[in-house]
């Protein structure tokens, strides 16, 4: 009688996994390497990873919705006479004309104004449409200076001066000539078709001393009315957030590698930076350490998605969050009413991140005309406002509930982590625990 060994089971590689092994096939047919749109889709340490300690006898929890949580925030109190104030610590960040459609770049100028918060014009200059229904605008000097000039930054309620980018720290923009309309062409002062890539760095300084002396002139450009944010990539949170004080910002502004981006290479988005919540405690103790923390305000930005991270956030020292794909997603982004056509560029609904390719079947990462249609920017915005107001009582819940009567009030002390990763990063307890990984020599 003759025996066989039993087959083994095949077992695949999680090194080399399915898109893995499909990414080498692509770059082999090609030479090229990919470029995609939105952020780091790997699984990193993030807000999920740490809970709030509620009250119960050691701590008084406030009444439900009858006793008040205040939820308003002044940014750019530190030297502009008109700094911003906002009903919600929820902003929209900076995504430009070009990468998105000018219905979208409406609707999220409606949303924010119904929601009392502010929006952000991106890379490619201010558009009317977002000027007229944005109550408070902030403008965006990038390097390229795509669309810049004088009359913009003064009539824009606070600048941005936008060093580096979450997805891509120490990359430029990119903005492929597919989406290159005649309009888009005209504000950018480049060729229609023709692919547009912004600098790594801007052309006029080149270090912490210069952009002291760029500040300055755009304080004077502007009457000394705006206030002057500075955003960065999250890479060296602490020396970056301690290097933008020192020029002369109001509001600094962190970026993580969560963050989304029109388009840049995969390989950027998913190895460069550090996650959101490595870099929160890092920027806050850079304030803490000058004397600044509250005084300059802190915005953090890359994968907020609900109530529970902007006060997470919030807790950990952030005067206020911002939100670019999960507002997309509110306009209808990767809608899955769209299956088909999603099906017909090669992805599923919840995937769809070849934003660079001009094609989005929800009209809001394009510049077809035909596409556009499909985003109605009153009822777009609207749901955009009402997604920041659930975000917004989901904070207040959060924070009643651990006894705060404002969300400025939540703190380190109210939350523990669930991974030693988290621990170390938020600066927290392991749960169960009184450790803090790397505190105390441990």
């Amino acid at each position: 009688m003759t025996y066989r060994n039993p087959p083994t089971t095949p077992r695949k590689s999680a090194t080399f996994d399915d898109y893995t092994l499909s990414e080498i096939r692509r770059a082999a047919a090609t030479g090229i390497y990919d470029i995609r749109g939105a952020g780091a889709k790997r699984k990193l340490p993030h807000f999920d990873d740490l809970l709030f300690l509620g009250a119960s006898i050691s701590r008084y929890p406030l009444e439900g919705y009858r006793e008040r949580c205040d939820t308003s925030v002044v940014l750019g109190s530190r030297h502009a006479k008109k700094p911003i104030e906002l009903k919600i610590p929820i902003t929209i960040a900076g995504m430009s004309f070009g990468s998105l459609s000018g219905p979208a770049k409406e609707a999220l100028g409606r949303g924010a104004t119904l929601s009392g918060t502010s929006t952000t014009t991106g890379d490619g200059g201010m558009t009317e449409e977002e000027r007229g229904h944005s109550k408070t605008l902030v403008y965006q000097y990038l390097p390229s200076r795509y669309g810049m000039n004088p009359r913009d930054l003064r009539r824009a309620d606070a600048i941005e001066v936008v060093v580096g980018q979450g997805a891509k720290p120490g990359g430029g923009g990119m903005l492929l000539g597919q989406k290159i309309s005649d309009r888009v062409a005209e504000m950018r002062t480049l060729p229609k078709g023709i692919d547009q890539r912004s600098a790594s760095r801007h052309p006029d300084w080149t270090g912490p001393d210069d952009l002291e002396i760029k500040i300055l002139e755009l304080r004077e450009i502007t009457d000394w009315e705006k206030p002057i944010y500075v955003k960065v990539g999250g890479a060296r949170p602490y020396y970056d957030t301690a290097l933008a004080v020192k020029a002369g910002a109001d509001v600094v502004v962190v970026d993580g590698m969560q963050g989304g981006t029109a388009a840049t290479q995969e390989v950027f988005i998913e190895n460069v930076g550090q996650p959101t919540l490595a870099c929160i405690r890092p920027a806050v103790q850079a304030l803490q350490d000058l004397g600044m923390h509250r005084k300059v305000q802190l915005i953090v930005s890359g994968g907020i998605r609900n109530g529970a991270d902007v006060a997470k956030a919030l807790a950990l020292g952030v005067d206020a969050v911002s939100i670019g794909t999960a507002a997309l997603v509110a306009l209808g982004d990767n809608d899955p009413r769209w299956e088909g056509d999603y099906n017909a560029l090669g992805t599923t609904a919840g995937a769809y991140d070849d934003w660079h390719e001009g094609k989005d079947p929800a009209g809001i990462t394009t510049q077809d005309p035909e596409l556009m249609k499909r985003v109605d920017p009153i009822a777009a915005g609207r749901r955009l406002a009402n997604y920041l107001k659930v975000m917004t009582l989901e904070a207040q819940t959060i924070a009643r509930a651990c006894g705060k009567n404002s969300l400025h009030n939540l703190e380190p002390e109210d939350l523990v982590a669930l991974s030693i990763e988290a621990a170390a990063m938020a600066g927290v307890p392991l749960a169960g625990t009184n450790w803090i990984p790397g505190k105390n020599g441990f």
